[in-house]
């Protein structure tokens, strides 16, 4: 039975971080350290003519400068299809192009900081410049259907049925293009490399969401063997999708290493934040609905238009979402793509679905109030018993669930169905709903588990935790399969040398690897039971394995707890010091039986000032229905960072351009803005649906990472609607916008 699983148990690693004992890839102490500073072309499009390094390079301290013209050739081009990490296809530093703005075109090493920044600003350089396109809406006539999108996984066009026909005789028709900015990721620890080698092996401390990913791509590139590079990421602070893909500072940093035969620690700028790890693209999704009187989605139609780079054809997926989300005969999605000088984009929290479901849930919203219809109802009407994509069923699937809970607990009977019809004093208040999505992934895993005669438990796999709790989780998993409080389990993670752990993002980190876990520490236990029932000496000799349980560390007969001893007892009879034993999760899943997603729905309440346009989100409740909740209290923590996320996008979140020259204006913290404490919403509740699911992994596990933000940002903006009566579809939804 489960002792610690559900429940909120403290992050293991709590006392290391706020006590400053964990240390991140830019922390690491290293004998004879050097910095490295990266120069970044200031324009968009053209060719460096003259790149002059003297004065860089007698500067105090400085060991090398390195460019296009001395820096090492990669042993191979980045490839951005079919990478179990992928990032772009196209590596700065080998050759003179310039493709974008902020392009790394330099790196500055000496024996510190400042004076490798210093240096960094002496390089000088000379360009051809070239008349670079840079944003989407002057240059839409250049938008083209590519063949596939996300590195080449999605079809630039997926349709099924006659949607233009469904369409055209449709009785009720909403069609409309939403909008959203360009938005970065700003995790607090920016991207980090540190490098030191020890003959032909390298060792790379990263700030990274997937270990293995990370030294594949090291060895790749770089044309060594894959056992000679060793990655360690024990601590991440953040990532959101941008360390989830790898980016050619990991690699340059190693080379560094290799050349000068010292341990390199390259950390990006804030402002290089903005122009070397992707981001968000801004995209205008243009959707079409066709229903009849009472509701009924009989056609939806789908075309996404977005910036991509010169050399990847990179999308948001947004028409995944929008084509299993509900009930519809006939569906339609289509990417178009414009090139620009910008640097490739990559996942970002909930990407497709958080801007698929943003649109998808505004147009909803709009189609019930066109037909007469309380949003939840509308939403109901078309409910998917079914996967409309493929037909199959549901693994498992809660959404009614979700929307009956959440509207008794966020009082939805209260709402004046009109706009601009509720008041409070002199603020508009509107209320406004949407539902959240997420599919189900999961990749293949590994996990050693390792039981020592005095008890204590060590659980090692090269997972990572980039601020979620996995090494709680994981803890919490290993300690229930094994009979032991959570206190005598420790949990290793984040190092190439331990097991292959999956990495995180696309939700995948929990059930991934909490099922290698909790394979391990199973056959680990088992091992164990199996040491005593063949054990003369032992008081299980001679039961079945099945007959025996264990609690608290001590195995005992089921049917007679009296005859049973300890771990530690077993063990130190024995003379074994430790046993060990291996679990693999092969990642698998029944899909061709199940579709596989978590559900939810966002509730919000806002205040707008109806003289300033100033809007306030007074309310947030969020309701999901994601399978085995590991950890309540982690779960709820990532659940408010995500539903914040949410507000942040709807509200502030923007990066704005300087079209003439194709630079980001806004690249730090003060002007690109995010949610401080006054601006979020004191009352934020989180339920979660009891959710038993046998099919999507050993322990019934779906996440909620990325569902988190998929719904938030179409409930505040159409919670604005009901205040204002003014349908804004462009994010973030500022002042004057309302005005």
């Amino acid at each position: 039975m489960s002792q610690s699983i559900g429940k909120p148990v403290n992050r293991v690693d709590g006392r290391l971080k706020v006590t400053g004992g964990a240390r991140y890839s830019a922390e690491i102490p290293l004998k004879g350290l050097v910095h490295a500073v990266f120069v970044t072309s200031t324009i968009a499009k053209g060719r460096i003519e003259q790149i002059d390094t003297r004065a860089a390079e007698q500067s105090p301290g400085v060991l090398s400068v390195l460019t296009h013209l001395n820096m090492p050739k990669l042993a191979k081009q980045l490839v951005a299809g079919g990478r179990q990490q992928p990032g772009m296809s196209f590596a700065p530093m080998q050759g003179p192009e310039i493709h974008y703005s902020g392009q790394q075109i330099a790196i500055a090493i000496a024996d510190t900081l400042e004076r490798a920044t210093h240096a960094a600003r002496l390089v000088q350089v000379r360009y051809r410049q070239e008349t670079p396109v840079v944003t989407l809406q002057p240059n839409l006539k250049q938008a083209y259907q590519p063949e596939k999108v996300l590195w080449g996984f999605v079809p630039g066009r997926t349709a099924r049925g006659n949607p233009s026909q469904a369409l055209a005789q449709a009785p009720v028709k909403i069609s409309e293009t939403y909008t959203l900015s360009t938005n970065h990721h700003n995790p607090l620890e920016p991207s980090a490399t540190t490098a030191v080698w020890e003959g032909d092996t390298v060792t790379v401390y990263n700030a990274t969401q997937g270990i293995t990913g990370t030294q594949k791509f090291i060895s790749e590139m770089l044309a060594i063997p894959i056992e000679k590079v060793r990655v360690i990421g024990q601590y991440v602070g953040g990532g959101f999708g941008c360390k989830a893909s790898s980016w050619p500072h990991e690699a340059f940093a190693v080379i560094a290493a290799r050349d000068l035969k010292r341990p390199v620690k390259l950390v990006l700028t804030r402002e290089q934040m903005y122009t070397s790890v992707g981001s968000r693209e801004e995209q205008a999704l243009q959707v079409s609905l066709g229903a009849t009187r009472d509701g009924k989605l009989t056609a939806i139609s789908h075309t996404k238009i977005s910036p991509t780079s010169p050399f990847d054809e990179w999308a948001e997926p947004s028409g995944n979402v929008i084509n299993m989300m509900y009930a519809c005969p006939n569906f339609e999605a289509t990417y178009r793509l414009v090139r620009t000088n910008i640097i490739s984009g990559c996942p970002m929290r909930g990407p497709g679905e958080v801007p698929g479901m943003y649109a998808l849930e505004c147009a909803m919203d709009e189609l019930a109030y066109t037909v007469g219809l309380d949003p939840i109802e509308l939403r109901l009407r078309n409910h998917a018993d079914v996967n409309p994509a493929d037909g199959l069923p549901w693994s498992s699937k809660s959404l009614k669930e979700c929307y009956k809970v959440g509207a008794e607990r966020f009082g939805w009977a209260k709402r004046n169905s009109k706009p601009r019809s509720m008041r409070d004093g002199r603020y508009l208040i509107g209320y406004g709903m949407a539902s959240a999505t997420y599919p189900v992934y999961s990749e293949s895993a590994s996990a050693r588990a390792q039981l020592f005669a005095d008890g204590r438990v060590v659980v090692k796999t090269s997972a990572t935790d980039i601020g979620t709790g996995t090494y709680t989780i994981l803890t919490q998993v290993a300690a229930d399969a094994l009979g032991l409080p959570v206190e005598q389990v420790k949990v290793e993670i984040g190092d190439s040398q331990q097991p292959k752990g999956g990495q995180s993002g696309g939700s995948t980190g929990a059930g991934t690897n909490a099922s290698a876990v909790h394979l391990a520490a199973t056959n680990l236990r088992r091992q164990v039971v199996q040491l005593g029932i063949k054990n003369k000496r032992s008081p299980l000799y001679g039961a079945k394995e099945d007959a025996v349980k264990v609690e608290n560390g001590r195995l005992f007969l089921a049917e007679n707890s009296a005859r049973g001893e300890t771990y530690s007892q077993l063990l130190t009879r024995l003379g074994h010091k430790q046993v060990e034993a291996m679990g693999e999760w092969d990642g698998k899943q029944p899909s061709e039986k199940y579709a596989m997603h978590a559900f939810g729905a966002d509730f919000a309440e806002v205040a707008v000032d109806p003289d300033l346009g100033l809007v306030r989100v007074r309310r947030l409740l969020g309701v999901y229905g994601a399978g085995r909740i590991l950890n309540v209290k982690t779960a709820r923590s990532q659940v408010i960072g995500g539903m914040v996320w949410g507000m942040s996008q709807a509200l502030l979140e923007h990066t704005s351009m300087d079209v003439n020259f194709g630079r980001y204006t806004n690249a730090n913290f003060a002007e690109y803005l995010v949610p401080v404490n006054a601006d979020i919403p004191g009352d934020i509740e989180v339920e979660f649906i009891d959710e038993r699911d046998p099919h999507v992994n050993v322990l019934g596990v779906k996440g909620i990472g990325e569902l988190a933000m998929v719904g938030a940002s179409a409930a505040i903006a159409n919670a604005i609607y009901h205040a204002t009566g003014k349908r804004i579809r462009d994010l973030p939804i500022t002042p004057d916008k309302l005005l």
